[in-house]
This record gives C-alpha cells, structure tokens and sequence, in this order.
C-alpha cells in the first residue's frame, strides 16, 4: 500500500470526523491532483436536507469550482467508503482519473445496494478503461470511525 495513498486517506478520514461532529454520517472525501490536494469534501445531507450532499460529491464540485473546469481527468478521489452510484456517477462524468477507496460494505446490512460495487458499475457501463480503482486503503480505519 502507498504510503501517499495513505495520507490523503488520512484526510479523508478528518473531513469523516468532522461530518460526524456535525450531527452527519461519518464520510469524507479528498481530491488530489499533482501531489496537491484541490479540493475536500464530507457528509452534509443530515444538517442540511439534502439528499445529495454525499462527501464524494461536495469534493468533486469544489473540485471543478477551485480549477475552474469540467474535467477533473489527471485527479484522484480519496474516499472514505465506497461511493454510492450517484456519487459514482459524477466521479464518472467529472473525469476523475483514479478513485481510492477506504472501507467497502461488509455485507448487506451495511449499503442500501447489497449487489452494488464501484467496479460493477464501472464495467456495466464500460469504463474500466477510463478510471481506475483501489481499495481496501486503512480499510480498518475508515470502517472504525462509522461504527464509533
């Protein structure tokens, strides 16, 4: 495991912590471009009703706010734990090039989509050639802070 993988993933896993002081599920999210983090993200959906406001998402738009652009080809998302399929879908329309993943769903009690992954959705829709994922990175760790 890289030892960069893991630091970004330690700051996802503070945007968790504060999401969570919040009164919000415990999510974060990093997006990183050239070594220089562009842009974080967590849960707001519980403080703020809105349904969308998923980590993963808020660190994609202020991704695309902060470079001024559409594309975020050539970044990595750092997340927490695996995106659901609306974070996944703008993952997917931003460009990001590569998605780093803490923990995945142990089961079904743990995710509203039990037959639901990251790289089935990528293959059903034909863009395994396009991103890439990883994960299990401080898979204990991320999967820690939304049992505490």
């Amino acid at each position: 495991m890289s030892d960069t993988h893991e630091r970004y993933m330690r700051l996802a896993l503070e945007e968790a912590a504060k999401a969570k002081a919040d009164g919000n599920g415990a999510y974060g999210a990093v997006v990183v471009r050239d070594g220089q983090v562009i842009a974080t993200g967590r849960n707001e959906a519980t403080t703020t009703s809105d349904p969308t406001a998923h980590a993963e998402t808020i660190a994609v738009r202020n991704a695309g706010i902060a470079l001024g652009t559409l594309d975020l080809s050539g970044c990595t998302l750092y997340a927490t734990f695996q995106p659901c399929p609306m974070c996944c879908g703008s993952i997917l329309v931003s460009g990001i090039s590569t998605v780093v993943i803490g923990a995945v769903p142990d089961g079904p009690a743990q995710t509203r989509w039990p037959t639901y992954s990251v790289d089935r959705l990528v293959e059903w829709l034909g863009y395994q050639d396009r991103i890439t994922i990883i994960t299990g990175v401080l898979a204990d760790e991320c999967r820690a802070i939304l049992q505490q």
